[in-house]
């Protein structure tokens, strides 16, 4: 089992559904908690997306250094940047890391957010680009150690002659993970990803959509790791355990509850 932890680029948070007793994101945080978990042996860590968010891609840079064997796992947004741009971020990454950069492809969920992106395609679309993006992107990632070009030409995307000059140090490409329940999910899932992760959902709707995940990609010839969020709270009891979660949610109300639904 590999144990990840998580860089709070929105803030951090002492409550749920209220700001009472946050913390505003800040570099020297985000660093004490990059070198904690580095110290400690984490496997890696999550880095979020989106425009609460600090950008991923500086913020998991700027940890390099303070870091000697965390891992990153940071964001591919497809129609975001190109797909040549993104292979180029991650296989530099990759080398000043000294392999040390995953890729967590997000499609996107929050239409009003995507449109502020610039991005106006519906579900649908959004996972035909997503697998026109992630095949051009592992194909330049993994011709780059060879040298080779190549051209695509999809119903979304293009590339003609397209070719890598700095290969990562992972070959043939970094890991690329990725999470999603919908149809197209599970089809991108099983044809493009490495890892497929899924939330803390029950236990025996977890197995169901694994179960389903492994099917598909074993009808492609693949084989996938899978991986859970889950928000763990730790204590010497179950009493403390429960009175930390009670804590946790003194704040949310229904309110907070039909906001966060209605996003």
């Amino acid at each position: 089992m590999k144990i990840f932890w998580f860089i709070p680029t929105h803030g951090d948070s002492r409550y749920l559904g209220t700001s009472k007793g946050a913390r505003q994101v800040d570099h020297a945080y985000m660093k004490q908690i990059a070198v904690a978990v580095d110290n400690l042996g984490y496997e890696g860590v999550l880095i979020p997306t989106g425009r609460s968010c600090e950008d991923p891609w500086i913020t998991a840079a700027s940890l390099i250094d303070a870091t000697k064997n965390l891992k990153f796992l940071v964001a591919l947004r497809p129609g975001v940047t190109t797909p040549a741009l993104a292979a180029r971020m991650a296989a530099t990454f990759d080398r000043l890391s000294n392999g040390r950069v995953l890729l967590n492809l997000v499609t996107g969920g929050d239409e009003q957010e995507l449109k502020g992106d610039g991005l106006y395609e519906d579900h649908a679309t959004r996972y035909k680009t997503a697998a026109e993006y992630t095949t051009i992107w592992r194909e330049h990632l993994k011709r780059s150690h060879t040298g080779e070009s190549f051209t695509f030409h999809g119903e979304r995307l293009s590339v003609d002659d397209a070719k890598l000059l700095y290969p990562p140090i992972q070959a043939p490409y970094p890991p690329l993970w990725f999470g999603g329940s919908s149809e197209d999910a599970i089809e991108l899932a099983a044809e493009q990803v490495d890892t497929y992760l899924t939330w803390g959902e029950p236990p025996a709707a977890v197995k169901e959509k694994i179960a389903v995940v492994r099917e598909k990609a074993k009808a492609k010839g693949r084989e996938l790791n899978y991986g859970i969020r889950l928000h763990v709270i730790v204590r010497e009891t179950n009493e403390e355990a429960w009175k930390a979660a009670e804590e946790l949610i003194q704040y949310v109300d229904d309110a907070t509850i039909a906001a966060a639904q209605a996003k």
